[in-house]
Parts: structure tokens; sequence; C-alpha cells
């Protein structure tokens, strides 16, 4: 079974950048998403990658500011112009990589990365 730990979370000032990082076992098999949840709201998809990396998804809300990426053991999240509303809890999971991914049907989440963006 797989383990995830996400890292590279912390408190950052408007637009500035975070890299995060999500390590696993044998995690090169497996399509892998990154979410977010912040207080009071549900936990929504970020972005997605396939296991090749030949394919990726991201919300409208981070579109042209953040990146996914991978190699044999970690998928990356590379978040720029980092605004207050990115401000969350962030986590990796295994999971389908489609157009409408979805939180529901990933397994294998970590215990997630706090990310702070605050002036």
């Amino acid at each position: 079974q797989l383990q995830f730990v996400e890292s590279g979370g912390g408190l950052v000032h408007p637009g500035g950048s975070l890299t995060l990082s999500c390590a696993a076992f044998s995690l090169g098999s497996y399509h892998i998403g990154w979410f977010r949840q912040a207080p009071g709201k549900e936990r929504e998809g970020v972005s997605c990658i396939t296991n090749g990396g030949g394919w990726t998804n991201y919300a409208d809300s981070v579109k042209g500011r953040f990146t996914i990426s991978r190699d044999n053991s970690t998928v990356y999240l590379q978040m720029n112009s980092l605004k207050p509303e990115d401000t969350a809890i962030y986590y990796c999971a295994a999971g389908p990589c489609v157009k409408n991914f979805k939180p529901g049907v990933y397994r294998y989440w970590g215990q997630g990365t706090q990310v702070t963006v605050s002036s």
C-alpha cells in the first residue's frame, strides 16, 4: 500500500512561490493528483498528472501559476504568484487523472502540508 508524504509547505507573501513535493515508494506507476482544503471548505482538485507524465490537468483557479511534474519517486507542484486564496492544506493521492478529477475516487492520502499566503 502506498504511503504518500507531502512536504514543502510554509508561510509566503502574496506573489511568492513554493514548491510542494509528494513522495512515495513505487509511486511511478500511479496517476497522482494534488488537492487542497481550506478551512470550512470542501477538498478540491488542484492538479493531476498521469503516470508517464504525458498529460496534466489544472483547476482553472491555478492555470498559468502552478506547474505539476514528476520523476520516479516524487511528484512536484511548483506554485508561483501565490494569492491569499491559495491558503489551504495541500494533499496528494493516487487516482484517475481526468479532466474533471474529484477527490472521492482517489486513494492513499497523505497527511498534507500547510500553505499559508499572507502579508
